[in-house]
């Protein structure tokens, strides 16, 4: 499943469902280096999201953070538990760590983000 995961520069991962639907979440490499989460805004279900804006945010003790849209469309579903549980990003950030799911204008837009060796030789660049 790893190999399906696209990743933006801005440390979010988007993951094509087999309905369609593109799943969007927050790098391991990000949820380690915001470090302490104490808060996460979040979109309504049916907000329009744009490819390379903000779409909701994340706070921890060190910094507010944007989340980016790594897809236009419309938001479909939003992980309502996870502002509530943010320690679920560090543990499954792949998995039940998803903060929403994008029905998306143009699926084409997901091979524009980088595949896994692309974010890691990004990631591997950078420092916390």
């Amino acid at each position: 499943m790893e190999q399906s995961r696209r990743y933006a520069k801005s440390h979010e991962w988007a993951r094509r469902e087999d309905d369609g639907t593109v799943t969007v979440g927050i790098s391991a490499y990000a949820v380690e280096a915001l470090t302490d989460l104490v808060f996460m805004q979040l979109p309504e279900v049916g907000a329009m999201v744009k490819a390379g804006e903000s779409f909701g945010e994340i706070e921890s003790v060190k910094a507010v953070s944007d989340l980016y849209a790594p897809v236009s469309g419309e938001v479909v579903a939003v992980n309502t538990e996870l502002p509530g549980r943010l320690e679920t990003l560090g543990e499954d950030p792949y998995g039940s760590g998803w903060v929403i799911r994008i029905q998306p204008a143009d699926v084409g837009q997901l091979e524009t983000l980088l595949d896994q060796a692309a974010y890691d030789a990004l990631v591997g660049g950078e420092s916390h």
